[in-house]
């Protein structure tokens, strides 16, 4: 029971903060946070992501690269040009390490304002660190797991990040509903997005790249939402005013 409580919280927790602070923040600035809570937010990330630690700036800008490019060559992640979904997980993994690495050259446009802390991403993201946590990870399960089929769950606390990407890159381009028909093949993937925190309402992210609710129609309920809601009521961020409906 422990083990799977541990994956959950790995799984609720390193999804929350790409969604809260990588995507929301560092893409689409939905909301304000003093520099402070930046740097406590780089290391909440950190620790809840772990092995699969994604920078702020890396993420951000290729999050914003998607939506310029979206379903098209340029596009750094699309079913429709990659033949399956690990060759997407490749060539995404390889466009994000040339913009952190600075091996490519990235429109201005998609680098105003992003959030960059170099010397922590640099140890964040470093062999070092991620073999730290293979290593906590692997000793937790060595101490609590109980049965034989728990340990198939291992390999998914290593790359719990590029996990979380796949499901909306890969399938939220493929699978589910749409509220708006638009340009391109993004989808819904949950009436209640239980799985991914709000992330699954991608059609309706799509259509309103801007807006900090990725629900539209009322049974749409993105729990990441509701705890930026909270988080702002508590002064810890500043949502826009705009933003907080549309």
């Amino acid at each position: 029971m422990a083990v799977v409580i541990f994956v959950l919280v790995l799984w609720y927790g390193g999804l929350f903060f790409q969604s809260f602070f990588l995507h929301r923040y560092a893409a689409h600035q939905v909301f304000i946070m003093s520099k402070t809570m930046e740097r406590i937010t780089f290391v909440l990330t950190w620790i809840f992501q772990g092995s699969s630690y994604l920078s702020a700036y890396g993420y951000g800008i290729m999050h914003r690269m998607h939506h310029a490019y979206t379903d098209t060559e340029q596009d750094p992640h699309s079913p429709s040009y990659d033949d399956n979904l690990f060759a997407m997980m490749w060539k995404t993994k390889t466009i994000y390490q040339d913009i952190n690495q600075e091996r490519i050259a990235v429109d201005p446009r998609f680098t105003k304002n992003v959030p960059q802390w170099k010397s922590f991403d640099t140890f964040a993201s470093s062999r070092f660190s991620r073999l730290l946590w293979i290593s906590v990870y692997t000793l937790f399960f060595v101490f609590f797991a109980t049965a034989w089929w728990q340990w198939l769950l291992l390999p998914i606390t290593f790359l719990m990040a590029p996990i979380h990407g796949v499901i909306i890159n890969w399938f939220g381009h493929i699978y589910g509903y749409v509220n708006f028909k638009m340009k391109n093949t993004s989808k819904n993937l949950f009436r209640f997005d239980f799985l991914m925190m709000g992330e699954g309402y991608h059609n309706n992210h799509h259509k309103f790249a801007s807006r900090a609710n990725f629900g539209v129609k009322w049974y749409e309920i993105d729990m990441t939402y509701l705890i930026i809601r909270v988080l702002d009521a508590v002064g810890i961020i500043e949502l826009k005013p705009i933003l907080v409906k549309k």
